[in-house]
Parts: structure tokens; C-alpha cells; sequence
């Protein structure tokens, strides 16, 4: 673990944006067991609405490893069921952020978390 996120860690700095306001939330719209985020460490927890639909994506360390979620829904559902973490790396998303549009989409609400990730992951 880096020193960085040993520092988050003691600050309880985990980020819930958007509709996401704490774990329970993350817990609750993915439909997930009550201790499935037991021993987990949320950088980034997003869910954002368009129109009638909305996209979600969840970094998160556990056992010192990276990873992601990634959901999306139209206005028949949510997310439910999609929970399905696969690890990732620290240069994988910052190259998704930098090269595409993760954390900088304009469609989805409050999605402007890209620079900040960036630079918490350039700590990595």
C-alpha cells in the first residue's frame, strides 16, 4: 500500500459523488450483501443521471490491489446485478481518463472527477 493511501485511509477520505453519498448507498443500488464491500477502500464511488437512464463507476483497493465497477441503466432498471469487480491498475485509468471520457462526461451529472483521480492515482 502506497503511503498516499495509507494517509487516505487514517482520513477516512473515501469520495462518494453524485447520487452516491456513503458505501450504504454503493451497497443498496447494486443490490450487494450487506459486508460485500467488508475490507474495502472506496477512492471513487460515482452514479450519475442523464435524461432516464444513469452510469456508475466504482474504484475501490482491497488487499492492496486496485478495482473497478463500471454499471449503467436505462429508466426500466437500475443497477442492480451488475456488481463485477475486475481488477485494474493505477495507469489504466488515468490513461482512460486522460484518452477517453471517464470522469469527464458532460452527459451524466456531476461526472468531473476525472482531474482529481488523476492526481490521487499519480500517488498510486
Amino acid at each position: 500500500m502506497s503511503k498516499h493511501l495509507f494517509k487516505m485511509k487514517l482520513a477516512g477520505a473515501e469520495k462518494f459523488i453524485g447520487d452516491f453519498d456513503c458505501k450504504q448507498d454503493v451497497v443498496s443500488s447494486f443490490s450487494l450483501e450487506h459486508d460485500e464491500l467488508r475490507d474495502t477502500f472506496i477512492l471513487v464511488a460515482w452514479y450519475g443521471g442523464g435524461c432516464y437512464d444513469g452510469e456508475a463507476f466504482v474504484l475501490f483497493e482491497r488487499g492492496g490491489r486496485l478495482y473497478e465497477v463500471n454499471g449503467g441503466h436505462c429508466s426500466c432498471y437500475g443497477l442492480e446485478d451488475q456488481w463485477d469487480p475486475e481488477e485494474t491498475s493505477a495507469e489504466a485509468i488515468v490513461h482512460r481518463i486522460e484518452n477517453g471520457r471517464l470522469g469527464r462526461d458532460s452527459y451524466y451529472s456531476d461526472c468531473d472527477f476525472g482531474d482529481d483521480l488523476v492526481k490521487l492515482l499519480k500517488h498510486w
